[in-house]
């Protein structure tokens, strides 16, 4: 699209956005409260996982951390569906922090959300303990292995354990949640009993857990998970969540996660 291009009409973004596009990026539009987000194809883009994690958050808390933001779909999405006083993305990649803090100035929200720049792995350096009621994270889903071909590239950061590992996530998410905060992930079922292992090795307690499945008769391939710290021994298993009820057709739950009515 040139700026010629441009108009207010549905799935076209505002002509002033078009300033905050630098050469390669793309605008992608929300279908929340007119919400636009800076993307790269070159880089680690947003999927599904993230806003079902946005939609499956608690929206009880004030103050929100979001680890491993990448480009800022998390917080972007959470400014809409929960009533937080703030929302903190955290990212180690310079170029996706740099990208989420354009699209916050970009959607007007400077006041609601603020981008740090670091290691969620050293967390506990840029914020107190204890400071969050909320922690969200979509972190990378699998162990490092052999055979990546760049394992420094963006997206192999984005989807492999190179720079953090889950353990990771956990011992921060300890430290800075408040006690009887909450955790909320999205991960791969294959890795479940290690999850569970690892949070309630840190006093997080599952609390809800719901699958996602691609199709009604096929094997789950997400998990959503909210966890407590400080929580009692008590896991409630939700109703299963269907994306598709045919090829290409998606089902009426995820057009209602996804879409404004």
């Amino acid at each position: 699209m040139t700026q010629a291009d441009a108009t207010h009409a549905p799935g076209s973004p505002p002509e002033e956005y078009l300033a905050f596009c630098r050469e390669g990026e793309q605008l992608c539009d929300l279908q929340r409260n007119g919400l636009w987000i800076l993307q790269h194809p070159d880089r680690f883009c947003f999927g599904m996982d993230a806003v079902l994690l946005s939609d499956y958050v608690v929206s009880g808390g004030k103050e929100i951390l979001d680890l491993g933001t990448g480009t800022g779909i998390i917080p972007l999405l959470l400014s809409v569906k929960t009533e937080a006083e703030h929302i903190t993305g955290l990212e180690i990649q310079h170029e996706s922090a740099e990208m989420a803090q354009r699209s916050v100035r970009m959607n007007g929200l400077e006041g609601r959300i603020t981008i740090r720049e670091g290691d969620l792995r050293e967390a506990d350096r840029l914020f107190a303990p204890a400071s969050f009621d909320v922690i969200t994270c979509n972190p990378p889903y699998m162990l490092p292995g052999h055979g990546l071909p760049n394992p420094k590239s963006p997206k192999a950061i984005a989807r492999h354990e190179v720079l953090c590992r889950f353990a990771d996530v956990v011992r921060t998410a300890k430290v800075l949640l408040k006690t009887g905060g909450h955790l909320c992930l999205v991960h791969r079922p294959f890795r479940l009993a290690e999850l569970i292992t690892a949070l309630t090795g840190q006093g997080l307690e599952p609390k809800r857990m719901r699958l996602v499945y691609p199709f009604a008769d096929r094997e789950p391939n997400l998990v959503l998970l909210d966890c407590v710290k400080g929580g009692r021994s008590r896991l409630q298993v939700e109703k299963p969540l269907i994306v598709y009820e045919t090829p290409g057709k998606y089902t009426e739950e995820i057009l209602k996660i996804y879409y404004e009515e």
